[in-house]
C-alpha cells in the first residue's frame, strides 16, 4: 500500500494532493525551490526537501533531484500534479526504476501522447476525428489563419496564431524558443486554426483491469493566449445538441483504450456550433480544471488516482452527474495591459469557501497556492487561485461565483478579478455562447473594466479620502480631537488625488459637503467610513499599504493609487520611453539605436513566467536610446528604450 506521497510540484496542486492524502491517512512530502521556501505547500507537508535554485529548470524540472528527495524522505510514491514533469515519460520510468510507485498512467501511454504530432496520427488510425497537420513550407494564403503549437506541452506556451504568411517563419521560431524554455523540447507543428471553436474535453478514469469511465465533459472555451480562464461542467454546447455527449464519450473511450491507459486523463476536442468535433490532444495527468468534474460527480479524482496506482479497480458502473459547476482562474495579471503578469506581495487574501473539498451542496470551493503575506515571484505561473462554484443550475452557479469574487478581499497585486466577474454576469455567457473568440467578440477593454464605476467609484474614492484624513488625525501630535481638514468657518475644500480621480470635500460644523448630491457622513475612521447615500446607508472598508488604497463595499472592490503631492523631477520618465512591464529576461532585440520605427512595431521580447511578451514602439519616430541587449535581466519599470520624433532626434 502507498503510505507516503511526494508531490513533484508546487503551489495549489501540491496542496490539493496533500488534502486528499490527509483524508486517506497518507503521509506527505513536499519539494521546494528557494523562491518557494516560505510557500504554504511547504508548511503543510509532513516533510519537505529543498531543491537548490529558483528557476524551474534548476528545481522542479530536475527529475533526479525530485526522486532523490523522495528516497531521502522515505516516500514510497510520487504524484506529479500538472505541468513540470507530469507528462514526462522518462521521469515516470525513472520513478519506477527507483522502486517508487508512479501515481499516473503507464510510461508507454505518456510516450504515445507526449508528441501531439504522433498522437494525432494514432487517434486518426483509431477512428477519432482529427484536424490535418500542415507543412509550414507549403502553407498558402488560402489556408490562413494557422495555429503553431508546441508538440511537447500545453498551457498556451509555444502557441501562436499566424494570419500573415510573412510572419510564419518568425512566429515558428518564437514558439520554438518558448516551448524549449517551458518543456525542454522545441518541436512545434502547424494546423488550421478554427476562429470560433468550442473547447470541449472529456474526463476519463481507467484501471488496470480494463474498466474505462468517461466521467462527464467540461467546456473550457473562454481562453486568453490559449490558456483557459473559465471552465465548467457540463458543457452548454453539449447540453444543447442531442446525441453529442454520447459521440464525445465514444471518441474519448476509443482514445483511452487505444493506448492502454490507466488512471486519470483528459481527452480534449475542438468543436463547432453544429456539434462536429476534432481531437486536439490527450493530457496524461490530472487537469487544472478537475474540480468542476469532482463537484458534478461527487468523486475525489486524486483519491481515485492513488487507488488505481495501488492496483485497485473501479466499479463497472460509472457515477451519474448532477448540478452545475463553474471554475475561474484568478491570476495576478492586468488584462487591460495585454495580460501583463504581476509580481510582488499579496498583502491580504480572503475568499470564503471550502478549501480543496468536493462540494456536496450549493457553495464555493477555493483551491489556492497563496495566502495573506505570500509573494508572487517571476519564476512561475502567476495563478493565485481557482475559485469554483457548485449549484443545481448553471445560472445559480454563475451568480454565486460572481458574488463571491466580488466580495473577496484581495490586496496587493493587480488581478483579473474584475474581468472574471464581468464575464460571469455577461448576457452571452449566461446564454451559453462561449466560444474561443469570446474576448474578441465582446471586447477585452469592456470586459476588463472595473466592477465599481460611476457613483460607486466616486463614493469609494471619497471614503478613501476621509479614511486617509482620519488616519492623519490619529497620527497627529496636536489637535487630535478634530477631524483632519475640519474647519469652524467656510474655507477652501480639501483635495485628494488618486491617479486620475480627484476628490474635493469640506468637513465642518455643518457636516460633509461634496459634489455628490444626497451624501451625508455618518462616521469615519482610518479603516471604515459610513455614508447615508440618498437615505441608503453604505459602509466602506478601507485598507492602505504605502501609496495603495483598497476600498471594499457592496458596490464592489476599488483599488486606488495615492498620487504624491510633490514629484521629484529626477524620477520623471521621458516621453516615448518603453518601460519594462514586468521583471524578466530580454530574449531578442529586433532593432538598433537610430532606426526608424512605427507605432506598434516590435522592439524587443521579454520572457517572464515562461511566456514571451512583446514590447512595441508607442509611436512613430526614431529609436533614440536602446538600453538593453539580448540575455539581459531587467526589473519592472526599467527604461528599455526611448522613441522620439524626427525633430527631437535631430
Amino acid at each position: 500500500m502507498i503510505t507516503s506521497v511526494l508531490v513533484a510540484n508546487r503551489g495549489e496542486i501540491a496542496r490539493r494532493v496533500f488534502a486528499t492524502c490527509r483524508s486517506e491517512g497518507i503521509d506527505t512530502v513536499a519539494v521546494f525551490s528557494d523562491a518557494d521556501a516560505d510557500a504554504p505547500h511547504v508548511r503543510e507537508a509532513d516533510a519537505a526537501v529543498r531543491l537548490p535554485g529558483n528557476a524551474s529548470s534548476e528545481t522542479y524540472l530536475r527529475g533526479e533531484l525530485v526522486i532523490a528527495a523522495a528516497v531521502q524522505a522515505g516516500a514510497d510514491a510520487i504524484h506529479p500534479g500538472y505541468g513540470f514533469l507530469s507528462e514526462n515519460a522518462e521521469f515516470a520510468q525513472q520513478v519506477q526504476n527507483a522502486g517508487l510507485t508512479w501515481i499516473g498512467p503507464p510510461t508507454k501511454a505518456i510516450e504515445l501522447m507526449g508528441s501531439k504530432v504522433e498522437s494525432k496520427k494514432m487517434m486518426a488510425d483509431a477512428g477519432v476525428p482529427v484536424l490535418t497537420q500542415l507543412d509550414p513550407a507549403t502553407v498558402t494564403e488560402s489556408e490562413l489563419p494557422v495555429l503553431i503549437k508546441a508538440s511537447a506541452g500545453g498551457g498556451g506556451r509555444g502557441m501562436r496564431i499566424v494570419r500573415n504568411l510573412a510572419d510564419l517563419k518568425s512566429e515558428i521560431e518564437a514558439a520554438q524558443r518558448e516551448s524549449l524554455s517551458a518543456f525542454g523540447d522545441s518541436t512545434v507543428f502547424v494546423e488550421r486554426y478554427i476562429e470560433t471553436g468550442r473547447h470541449i474535453e472529456v474526463q476519463v478514469m481507467a484501471d488496470r483491469q480494463g474498466t474505462v469511465w468517461t466521467v462527464g465533459e467540461r467546456e473550457c472555451s473562454i481562453q486568453r493566449r490559449h490558456q483557459k480562464v473559465v471552465e465548467e461542467a457540463p458543457s452548454p454546447l453539449v447540453e444543447r445538441i442531442p446525441g453529442m455527449r454520447d459521440r464525445l464519450f465514444d471518441a474519448a473511450r476509443l482514445a483511452t483504450e487505444a493506448i492502454g491507459y490507466e488512471g486519470a486523463g483528459t481527452v480534449e476536442f475542438l468543436a463547432d456550433e453544429n456539434g462536429n468535433f476534432f481531437f486536439l490532444e490527450m493530457n496524461t495527468r490530472l487537469q487544472v480544471e478537475h474540480p468542476v468534474t469532482e463537484c458534478t460527480t461527487g468523486l475525489d479524482l486524486v483519491a481515485l488516482q492513488i487507488h488505481v496506482a495501488d492496483g485497485g479497480s473501479l466499479p463497472t458502473e460509472q457515477p451519474e452527474t448532477r448540478g452545475h459547476s463553474i471554475e475561474v482562474r484568478l491570476y495576478a495579471e492586468d488584462p487591460s495591459q495585454e495580460w501583463q503578469p504581476q509580481s510582488g506581495a499579496v498583502h491580504r487574501f480572503e475568499i470564503p469557501g471550502a478549501q480543496f473539498e468536493v462540494l456536496e451542496k450549493t457553495g464555493i470551493r477555493v483551491d489556492s497556492g497563496v495566502e495573506s503575506g505570500s509573494v508572487v515571484g517571476t519564476h512561475y505561473d502567476p495563478m493565485l487561485a481557482k475559485v469554483i462554484s457548485f449549484a443545481p443550475t448553471r445560472a445559480q452557479a454563475a451568480t454565486l461565483l460572481a458574488k463571491s469574487l466580488q466580495k473577496a478581499v484581495i490586496h496587493g497585486l493587480k488581478t483579473n478579478r474584475d474581468l472574471l466577474v464581468n464575464i460571469l454576469k455577461h448576457p452571452a455567457f449566461l446564454a451559453g455562447d462561449t466560444d474561443t473568440a469570446f474576448f474578441e467578440t465582446h471586447g477585452l477593454g469592456i470586459l476588463s473594466q472595473p466592477i465599481a464605476q460611476g457613483r460607486a467609484l466616486q463614493l469609494s474614492a471619497l471614503a478613501a479620502a476621509l479614511a486617509d484624513a482620519a488616519a492623519n488625525r490619529d497620527a497627529a501630535r496636536v489637535n487630535r480631537g478634530l477631524p483632519s481638514g475640519w474647519r469652524n468657518l467656510p474655507s477652501q475644500p480639501q483635495r485628494k488625488t488618486y491617479g486620475d480621480i480627484t476628490v474635493e470635500y469640506t468637513l465642518g460644523r455643518y457636516g460633509l459637503k461634496t459634489e455628490l448630491d444626497g451624501v451625508s457622513l455618518v462616521e469615519h475612521a482610518p479603516d471604515r467610513v459610513v455614508f447615508d447615500d440618498n437615505k441608503i446607508r453604505r459602509t466602506f472598508a478601507v485598507n492602505r499599504y504605502g501609496s495603495q488604497v483598497f476600498v471594499e463595499s457592496s458596490s464592489g472592490p476599488v483599488r486606488l493609487e495615492r498620487s504624491p503631492r510633490f514629484v521629484d523631477p529626477t524620477e520623471e520618465v521621458a516621453a516615448g520611453s518603453l518601460l519594462a512591464p514586468m521583471p524578466g529576461s530580454v530574449v531578442r532585440v529586433a532593432v538598433a539605436q537610430g532606426d526608424t520605427v512605427t507605432a506598434g512595431q516590435p522592439i524587443l521580447w521579454l520572457e517572464a513566467m515562461k511566456m514571451e511578451h512583446t514590447v512595441t514602439a508607442p509611436t512613430d519616430g526614431i529609436l533614440a536610446e536602446l538600453n538593453v541587449v539580448a540575455g539581459q535581466q531587467v526589473e519592472v519599470g526599467a527604461v528599455l528604450a526611448v522613441v522620439v520624433n524626427e525633430g527631437e532626434a535631430e
